[in-house]
């Protein structure tokens, strides 16, 4: 087993879970992308980070894609005597876009592909497995690694299924200049809701895996969710009273995975829609046009 000479790139993309109903379980990936580069080197450990974290995250052994790498070349049996890392991230960090999981994914990806017949030893469904284990739950890791519109669980084993996107659908996101922590957004979240509430979820969740797959003119009714954005409030918000805003003028808006982003869903990045939803961001925050990405985790 012998390492590949040079450098290695991989990109991979930010993602957006829950898409309102679909608490833990729907996710789709989004053409901004964090693009890292690893290189074995003869010993040591060399980290670099441009973009979003510079200057905040660590730069060692716990840098999240380096732990990452690190868990794919204990499942290959083989580790570098030292590596040389550079991450330059576009994706920002907790804001509800899966930064964390594109670490996971492309940390994992990098590492298998610096080892010459890396991908016979650690096969895609075990980088999967592995992905959603370290980062707890699958609906971010799933569309990261497979790209487009994903369906995930944990039953027996974590599981992913992609399904169809309509392609006339595209996104506008909000970021919000602070960020909310994944765990502080759930610890907001009670132990049980009503039965009509998880009844009212379980049917929007249905309606939205149809209507992004080819009618998107249900969006806005599929959007809406019963089960944890307005727990969330509290957290963030000035993000909810965005979504309730778009809500109200019809759009289909949405907090973005735990938060604080607003995703609003859109009919292309270059159309008059997605202009006129530019205009709506508050002062301070940023907002991106997407498409959907529909590559998932790519080498270069």
């Amino acid at each position: 087993m012998t390492f590949v000479e040079g450098p290695v790139t991989v990109t991979v993309p930010a993602t957006s879970a829950n898409l309102g109903p679909g608490y833990d379980s729907l996710g789709l990936a989004l053409d901004l992308r964090d693009e890292l580069t690893g290189e074995v080197i003869a010993e040591g450990l060399e980290v670099t980070v441009d973009g979003a974290g510079e200057g905040t995250v660590p730069l060692d052994e716990s840098h999240l894609v380096v732990r990452s790498m690190r868990a794919a070349f204990e499942i290959i049996g083989k580790q570098p005597a030292g590596l040389r890392l550079h991450c330059h991230n576009r994706i920002p960090h907790a804001r509800g876009l899966g930064s964390s999981s594109a670490a996971i994914i492309g940390g994992l990806v990098l590492a298998r592909a610096l080892v010459a017949g890396g991908e016979l030893i650690l096969d895609d469904d075990t980088l999967f497995q592995k992905a959603a284990e370290i980062e707890g739950h699958p609906d971010n890791v799933a569309p990261a690694f497979h790209g487009g519109f994903t369906i995930a669980g944990d039953d027996e084993g974590f599981f992913a299924v992609r399904t169809a996107v309509d392609p006339r659908i595209s996104v506008v996101v909000f970021v919000p200049a602070t960020g909310v922590e994944t765990k502080a957004a759930r610890g907001l979240l009670p132990e049980t809701v009503p039965h009509s509430d998880a009844a009212a979820g379980a049917g929007r969740t249905a309606l939205l895996v149809a209507a992004l797959s080819d009618a998107p003119e249900h969006l806005h009714r599929a959007t809406r969710d019963f089960l944890h954005q307005e727990y969330r409030r509290p957290a963030m918000p000035e993000s909810l009273a965005l979504v309730d805003e778009l809500r109200a003028d019809g759009v289909a808006a949405i907090v973005s995975g735990a938060g604080p982003t607003v995703l609003a869903f859109s009919s292309g990045v270059e159309s008059a829609e997605t202009a006129k939803l530019t205009t709506r961001c508050p002062e301070g925050w940023a907002c991106h046009a997407l498409s959907v990405d529909m590559d998932g985790v790519r080498i270069l």
